[in-house]
């Protein structure tokens, strides 16, 4: 655990290095949402390059977060603090055209469409599954800071988390369910 924790400091100071703390995010600022969802992941048990990549997603912007605080000519440079196979995943997830990817993400043979190239690719499983992971870990964190974000998204994320269920950890599933269900009706009083 002490490689993780040493690791984990040293992507916050990079983090930092390129204005993480600034950003403004939902539920506070870039740095406090990439944290929320590292420590999501580590309650689900992930392991830590998944657990790194949380905290590192949008080192590349996101197709729903487009600042990047890295180029991508310098991706070297993120591997080397947090390993080659965390920083995979966050290209990966970094990279993913969502519209062109989620319709048939469910499929095991389905392509994630890159939107840095232009290129699909299909991922080996471990990376479809890691990639499944830290989807819902950021969007859970989204829902649960932002509750405008959880009403018109929340549906639509709990349809895709259930077609991918079989990716996600148990822990992660409970959650999505938790999270994102729509809430129950009230009883009338008559």
């Amino acid at each position: 655990m002490l490689a993780l924790s040493a690791t984990t400091d040293r992507a916050v100071t990079l983090l930092r290095e390129f204005g993480a703390e600034t950003i403004a995010h939902p539920g506070g600022t870039l740095l406090a949402h990439l944290q929320r969802a590292q420590a999501r992941l580590a309650t689900w048990k992930a392991r830590p390059s998944l657990q790194l990549a949380g905290l590192c997603h949008a080192f590349y912007g996101t197709d729903g977060f487009p600042g990047a605080l890295l180029p991508l000519d310098r991706r070297n440079d993120l591997a080397a603090v947090i390993g080659a196979e965390a920083e995979a995943i966050v290209y990966l997830y970094a990279s993913c055209d969502r519209t062109a990817t989620y319709p048939a993400l469910h499929q095991a043979d389905a392509a994630v469409h890159d939107r840095f190239t232009g290129r699909p690719h299909v991922p080996e499983p471990q990376l479809r599954r890691d990639f499944t992971e830290l989807s819902a870990a950021n969007e859970l964190d989204l829902a649960i800071t932002d509750s405008a974000f959880r009403d018109r998204w929340g549906p639509h994320l709990l349809a895709l988390f259930s077609r991918l269920q079989d990716s996600l950890s148990a822990d992660a599933w409970l959650e999505c369910r938790t999270v994102l269900a729509p809430p129950a009706s009230q009883p009338t009083n008559r």
